[in-house]
This record gives structure tokens, C-alpha cells and sequence, in this order.
């Protein structure tokens, strides 16, 4: 094979393909790509902007302007779909390249279309994941800068929370006015990068450090402050929410909330840029709206409402991605954002790939390149079981298998059949080797099915206690036999019940590489136990945050992390990342 998909063997298996100089050149010869970018202001056009509605930072990124929120109205006219996945295998399968295919192919059949993602976070651009922009002919543009500091969304974010961190300690050796037990404080500091070594930290030390006591940092994705900005609807918004973070508890046992420290307006002027959404665009010219970046493995993984609004708003379709598998990311888009929202979507594309289900049907890495219909047909059972928790959801499923140039067809076949054995549509889509070409029968195929009457409905009701909707979640969606809670556990549920939080939606964070919380566990397990370790208030965002086993909040580097193969090349441009 000579075409643009042997490029994709190359870079996805072969790892021959770690330079972006010399990636882009092998696409451009080989699939006659267009690397010119157009302005960002012919971009915010196509979506009924003017230049007074945008901020540009450099010529192909801009922010949303405040003012543009009030200019469309509160009621959407657009389609909203959902693009999520079976669970990946650690290569990824492709969630965010086939929603930029899918983006483009809607485009051009005349259809307008709008996508929202998150942004990408430094910790696994510079790890095991490398960049976050779609791959091949399905990318979003400026990619290196997307990828790096971007508009400064995420260091904001980590400013504001690591000043409220720095507030809280300045106040508890200046008197301590407000009575903080410094061993029940529950805010953590945040960096954006993974960093093992700052899981289990003392602050303080030394004779002028402060009080001492122990601390332990989270990765910026899955701070509290991070869901806040995705949540927040309004500068206002932003800061009542910060206000209501919840710091510890007094000596005497009483909450202590940000808003008792009146710092909340510090906060929101650190982030009051961050909270708007960023404009860029595919290489096709779609524009794509990013903004946000949880992950949904340890976070509630879906990117800003106010980015899926404004795409609402503005297009006939509305295309969002939520992170990981649907057991995971979907469940949390439905279940938290669609509920703080009030979105109501349309239809669901579960990615699937051929190795991922190779994986699923017990073929090690080593031997997911070869040839093997039956492993895909045993491993098909963890695609069932996504389709059927998506039906739970009363939406629309379509599985799109993401094409790469190492698939066989007796594969694709079994998973065609198997396909229409579930009564599900499924669609072959080869985005990164054909562009939006490789969409259009998924795009059309969505159309059919938006037009059709929307029956959406959540998986439990806010008249549930939290242990009741952990247990819903863990049972019905992963298809957990036994739900365990630790005795920490337990009593940091009955407090947060007893400070009046009980009706609030519930963020399991758990692996994302197995419908359970053990990632050896591949295809459709059952008969397993789920252990609850601990339970975390997040009282601003509005969610309370269940942590699986012993799951981490900071993610650490592997012995090969891709930063290993980024550098800087001599006339400045970054080469090895993607």
C-alpha cells in the first residue's frame, strides 16, 4: 500500500514517525494536504462572528468574547451528538480524530457543523499519550501550540487553585481567625504535569515555612477549579462557585468554605480570561471550539458547557467528545454535564478499533498487527456492553470503527456483523487517511438519526443518596457483583449527607482500561467487587468525587514518556510531538 494510511501504520505502530517536519511533509506528498491555515476572523465568520466578538491570540487562535453568550439567545438550534468509546487500549483509539473527521464531513455536505473538545493537558502530551489534536487528515490547527500553553487556560487554572492553597496555609499561621484543622483540609495544590514525587508531600517546613502539615498534589485536570471553569456559565457564576469550594472543617467540626476566607474574587480574576472558549480550526477550515480539560478517568471529562452552548448556538450540529470509554466519559456527560446543562442529545458514536478489540478478546500488545477475526469477535462483548449502557441513556447509538492501514478486513467484517446482530448502525471510518471523505457515511447516517424524536433520560435521580447512585454506577454501567465501601469512605459520605450535598450527581474515577476498576480485566467481566477508598466533596463544581481502590489523582511518568522524543528544532519549530 502507497496511500496516506501506510503513513498511519507508520506513525501509530512503527513510531518511525516521531518528527512533525518530517510527518507533514510524507502527508503532503502523499495525500495532497493543505497546510495553509486560513485567519481566524474567516474562521469566526463561518460561525456568525465578527472581529468585535473574538480576542486574537497570534493570527490562528482566539478567545469567545463575553458579549457573544447573549447574542444567540438561550435556546439551541442545534443537534448535539456525543462522541465516546469502547475501553481504549493505551495507544488510544481515535475518539477526537473521528470527531474531526465527522466535523468536517457534516461541513462539507453543506450541513453546519461545530465541535467542542478539551484541552490538551501537559502531563500526557509529555507522557504516554502525546498530543491531543486528531491525527493524520483529521487534525485541529495550530497543533503544537493546542498542545503546549495554548491561551494559558490550564496554567491559569493552576494559578488560581495553588493561590487558594497559598491563602489557606498564610491564614492558618496568621491566627488561624477561622479555626481550620489543618488535618482536615481538603483542597490539594495542582501542577499540570505528571509528578509522582508530589503525591504525598509535607508543607511548611523549615523554622520560617508555616504550619506544618501534610499535603499531596493533584495533577490540574482533576482539580476542583478545573470543573468549576467548565461548569461556570458567567463571570458571576464563576465566583459564587469558587466561593462555595469547600476548604476543611473547624476545630469543632463545622465546613469552612472559600467564601469564609472572602477569596473568591482573587481567584476570578485569575481565571476571568480563562473562562471563555478558544477558537481554532481543522485542516479543512471547520471550526472547532476547545476548552476545558478534565480527564475521565479521575475527572468528570467533558469539556466546557459554555463551549457546547455557544456550538449549540451556532451550528446545526453540535459535536462534543467526553474522555476514555462510555463507561467512564459518557456516563459523566449524561449524568453531570447534560443535568447542570440541561442538554438534551441527539445520538452517541462509540469508537471502536480492531486491535482495541483484539485486546478485549485476550491478544497481547505484540500481537494486536496480526490477523485474527476470532479474538475480535470474543473481544466484541465490551463493545456490547457499551451499547447497551448508551441505551440505558434512551439516545441513539452509532459505532464507528476507526480505520487504520494495519486492519483486516475479516476483521472489520465480524465487527459489521456483530454490528447488526445488536440492531446497531455501524460505520467504517478512515478519517486519518481520507479526511472528511472517510466520514460522510457516518455523517449521513447521523442525520437520519437526529431528526428522530429525542427520549434522553439519566441513570438515577437526585431523590437517590450518593451511596445509592455509586452503587447504581458500579453495577449498571461497569456490571459490578458487589459495591464495597471502606469505613473512610463511609464516614465522608455520611458528613457530606448530613452538610445537605446528598442530591448531587456522583464522578466515579476508576480505570479507564476495563469496565471495572482493575485494567488487567479486558472484555465484559463480571462477578467482580468494586472497593470505594475514599470520597471527595467538590461543593463549588457541584459533584462529589468517588475514588475506586487506590486509585491517583497524579499520574506519573513511564520509562519511556514521550518526552524522550520532543525537542526543539534549529529554527525554532517543535519536532516529536503529537
Amino acid at each position: 500500500m502507497t496511500s496516506v494510511a501506510n503513513g498511519c501504520k507508520w506513525l501509530q505502530y512503527e513510531l518511525l514517525f516521531k518528527y512533525r517536519i518530517k510527518a507533514m511533509n510524507y502527508l503532503k506528498r502523499n495525500g495532497g494536504v493543505n497546510l495553509t491555515m486560513e485567519p481566524i476572523e474567516i474562521i469566526a465568520k463561518r460561525i456568525g462572528l465578527n472581529r468585535a466578538d473574538i480576542s486574537l491570540y497570534g493570527d490562528f487562535i482566539a478567545k469567545i468574547k463575553p458579549g457573544v453568550f447573549s447574542k444567540f439567545g438561550n435556546e439551541p438550534k442545534g443537534k448535539l451528538i456525543l462522541i465516546s468509546a469502547l475501553n481504549p487500549t493505551s495507544f488510544g483509539e481515535g475518539k477526537t480524530t473521528i470527531s474531526i473527521g465527522l466535523l468536517d464531513a457534516f461541513n462539507q455536505i453543506g450541513k453546519k457543523a461545530v465541535l467542542s473538545l478539551r484541552e490538551p493537558s501537559l502531563g500526557p502530551v509529555f507522557g504516554m499519550k502525546g498530543g491531543a489534536t486528531g491525527f493524520g487528515l483529521a487534525r485541529i490547527e495550530p497543533s503544537d501550540e493546542i498542545n503546549l500553553h495554548f491561551t494559558g487556560d490550564m496554567h491559569a487554572i493552576a494559578a488560581a487553585n495553588n493561590l487558594l492553597c497559598a491563602l489557606v496555609d498564610n491564614h492558618l499561621m496568621q491566627g488561624n481567625a477561622l479555626q481550620i484543622n489543618p488535618k482536615t483540609i481538603v483542597i490539594k495544590r495542582c501542577v499540570d504535569v505528571n509528578d509522582r514525587a508530589l503525591r504525598n508531600v509535607f508543607v511548611g517546613l523549615g523554622a520560617t515555612g508555616g504550619v506544618v502539615r501534610e499535603e499531596s498534589f493533584t495533577i490540574t485536570a482533576a482539580s476542583e477549579v478545573m470543573a468549576i471553569l467548565c461548569f461556570a456559565t458567567s463571570w458571576q457564576n464563576l465566583k459564587e462557585r469558587l466561593g462555595e469550594i469547600l476548604i476543611g472543617f473547624s476545630f469543632s467540626g463545622e465546613p469552612v468554605f472559600v467564601k469564609q476566607l472572602n477569596v473568591q474574587g482573587a481567584l476570578a480574576v485569575l481565571l476571568k480570561a480563562a473562562i471563555w472558549p478558544n477558537l481554532v480550526q481543522t485542516l479543512n477550515g471547520s471550526p472547532v471550539l476547545v476548552h476545558g480539560g478534565p480527564f475521565a478517568n479521575i475527572a468528570h471529562g467533558c469539556c466546557s458547557v459554555m463551549a457546547t452552548k455557544l456550538a449549540l448556538n451556532v451550528a446545526d450540529y453540535a459535536i462534543t467528545e467526553a474522555g476514555f470509554g462510555a463507561d467512564l466519559g459518557a456516563e459523566k456527560f449524561f449524568d453531570i454535564k447534560c443535568d447542570k446543562a440541561g442538554f438534551k442529545p441527539n445520538a452517541v458514536v462509540l469508537v471502536a478499533t480492531a486491535k482495541a478489540l483484539k485486546a478485549h478478546g485476550g491478544v497481547s500488545n505484540d500481537g494486536l498487527l496480526k490477523e485474527n477475526p476470532a479474538a475480535v469477535r470474543a473481544g466484541c462483548c465490551n463493545l456490547a456492553k457499551h451499547v447497551e449502557n448508551m441505551r440505558r441513556f434512551g439516545v441513539e447509538v452509532v459505532v464507528a470503527v476507526n480505520k487504520f492501514s494495519t486492519d483486516f478486513e475479516s476483521e472489520l467484517a465480524e465487527i459489521a456483523a456483530f454490528c447488526n446482530k445488536l440492531n446497531c448502525v455501524c460505520e467504517v471510518c478512515d478519517v486519518a487517511g481520507r479526511g472528511p471523505n472517510g466520514a460522510l457515511g457516518l455523517a449521513h447516517q447521523l442525520i437520519e438519526i437526529c431528526d428522530r424524536p429525542v427520549s434522553f433520560k439519566k441513570l438515577y435521580g437526585s431523590e437517590l443518596s450518593l451511596k445509592e447512585k455509586t452503587v447504581k454506577i458500579c453495577t449498571e454501567i461497569y456490571g459490578a457483583a458487589e459495591v464495597v465501601f471502606s469505613k473512610k469512605a463511609q464516614q465522608q459520605l455520611q458528613r457530606i449527607e448530613q452538610m445537605g450535598f446528598d442530591n448531587l450527581p456522583v464522578c466515579v474515577c476508576k480505570t479507564p482500561y476495563s469496565l471495572s476498576a482493575d485494567g488487567n480485566l479486558v472484555g465484559a467481566p463480571s462477578g467482580f467487587k468494586i472497593e470505594i477508598g475514599q470520597v471527595l466533596l467538590f461543593s463549588g463544581a457541584g459533584m462529589v468525587t468517588v475514588l475506586t481502590g487506590n486509585v491517583l489523582t497524579m499520574p506519573g511518568f513511564g520509562k519511556q514518556p514521550a518526552a524522550l522524543h520532543i525537542d526543539l528544532g534549529s529554527n525554532g519549530e517543535t519536532v516529536g510531538l503529537f
